[in-house]
């Protein structure tokens, strides 16, 4: 319990609510901005958008919280023993109100012709096929931040783009079937604000679990780690989160990504 104690504790959470509201509010922004269009170029706009936004909000908080962003990413570093209980707890809980502060700005500032608010449903697919979608796309969207994140790891490399392009990829896949959920805390927000929870379990149930496979199959069996389960596991009560790689990168790049993530969420043409 010494861990919530420390100045560092909270700035990490809060790190991961701030992200959190702007990660939603610039994503909600880039899919609600046009209601006339509804061409697939639409769906590259708001797949951009919110893959910038990762992009640039882990440059910008990776030092702090490693920006997780999203339940099912703490999931898969709580399973790989890579933070503990307690700030796993608390980061979940710091999303899942970030998610709904960004929500509830886009909805106060969202244009009066639409009543959109980029809540997730399945489109014209079944729940068990929606869970199929969500869990596989949030399966390589886990295993990408799991390995880039790891310290063993001998290729140099931007992370933050790295995780940004994971997540426009499964935008890229998603959108069609189930408006891509891969993050539980994204769409309860939205969902909260408009009270629509049509197939909610999906956007849990799918990306959770995906999260949990996810940190097995790459501790386990792709890149199985030499200490014994008993001495890794001992992190669950730690302090810190000993093996988060420092995400920095290229600074000229963060701020160009942050500027096209302005840009995708603000135009509206």
């Amino acid at each position: 319990m010494s861990e919530i104690k420390t100045w560092a504790f909270w700035r990490a959470v809060l790190a991961e609510l701030l992200g959190m509201t702007i990660f939603v509010f610039t994503g909600l922004s880039a899919a609600i901005g046009n209601p006339h269009n509804s061409n697939p170029d639409q769906e590259v706009k708001v797949a951009f958008a919110f893959g910038l936004a990762i992009a640039t909000l882990a440059q910008c908080l990776g030092h702090i919280s490693g920006a997780h962003l999203n339940p099912a990413i703490t999931m898969g570093f709580l399973v790989t023993c890579q933070m503990s209980v307690l700030r796993a707890l608390f980061y979940i809980i710091a999303q899942m109100l970030g998610a709904m502060a960004g929500s509830g700005i886009v909805y106060g500032i969202r244009p009066e012709n639409t009543d959109s608010l980029g809540v997730n449903k399945l489109h014209g697919i079944s729940p068990g096929q929606g869970f199929a979608v969500e869990f596989l796309l949030t399966l390589q969207l886990v295993l990408c931040v799991i390995s880039v994140t790891d310290n063993r790891r001998d290729v140099s490399g931007f992370a933050p783009l790295a995780i940004g392009l994971s997540v426009g990829l499964g935008h890229l896949a998603g959108i069609s079937y189930t408006g891509c959920g891969i993050n539980p805390a994204r769409s309860f927000g939205p969902a909260l604000i408009q009270e629509s929870f049509d197939d909610h379990w999906v956007y849990w149930a799918a990306p959770m679990s995906a999260g949990v496979a996810a940190a097995l199959l790459y501790d386990y069996l792709l890149l199985p780690r030499d200490e014994p389960l008993s001495e890794r596991a001992k992190i669950l009560c730690s302090v810190t989160d000993k093996r988060r790689r420092d995400v920095t990168g290229s600074a000229p790049l963060a701020i160009g990504l942050s500027v096209g993530l302005g840009h995708f969420a603000a135009v509206s043409g």
